[in-house]
């Protein structure tokens, strides 16, 4: 039996996918919310990317990372900064795991597993939103489903923007990594 390790290369893999998911949050639009505020980013699509190239715990860490790492830089989003890691590295990770099957690298099957993970951030983070909102702060539900439905369309539209960009770049990049030997062991 095989042990599969995280090697030094896949440790420089993950960081620099993580800084990328850091880069392409940080550069944003804000849209205020009744109660706070969301935004529209292209993170998510470096962190559906990670997992599309490199797999579910690359794919995870550089998720959940990246996007952590922003939040604890706004004091915004420094309480939940836990929460978002726990989140987008879901979201890495679904996408990278239904990678890891797709053996034929059919672009359909890659964008079916970015499509996957962003569907669960989205459902954690509505979720999170509700809960949070309504069953910890008591806000009115009114507001409350304001919010979650602002948070929830806008979600929709970076995890939909994600998958598409994220296939895409999948499939211009992927035979370059593997040319320079990024794919020769498991990454």
């Amino acid at each position: 039996m095989e042990k599969k390790t995280f090697t030094t290369k896949k440790l420089v893999v993950t960081a620099l996918m993580a800084a990328l998911v850091f880069v392409f949050t940080y550069l944003h639009i804000d849209i205020p919310t009744p109660l706070t505020n969301t935004m529209l980013h292209l993170g998510n699509v470096m962190g559906i990317l990670a997992g599309l190239l490199f797999g579910s715990l690359s794919g995870g860490l550089a998720s959940g990372l990246g996007s952590m790492i922003y939040d604890m830089l706004d004091p915004r989003y420094l309480p939940s900064c836990w929460l978002t890691f726990l989140m987008k590295f879901a979201m890495g990770w679904v996408a990278g795991k239904l990678a890891e099957k797709n053996k034929e690298q059919t672009v359909w099957k890659y964008a079916a597993a970015g499509a996957c993970g962003s569907l669960t951030y989205v459902i954690l983070y509505v979720l999170k939103t509700f809960v949070q909102n309504r069953l910890i702060y008591g806000y009115e539900l009114e507001t409350v489903m304001t919010t979650v439905v602002t948070k929830g369309v806008t979600s929709l539209a970076n995890g939909i923007i994600a998958v598409v960009v994220a296939t895409i770049l999948n499939r211009a990049i992927r035979p370059a990594l593997k040319k320079a030997g990024l794919f020769d062991e498991e990454v």
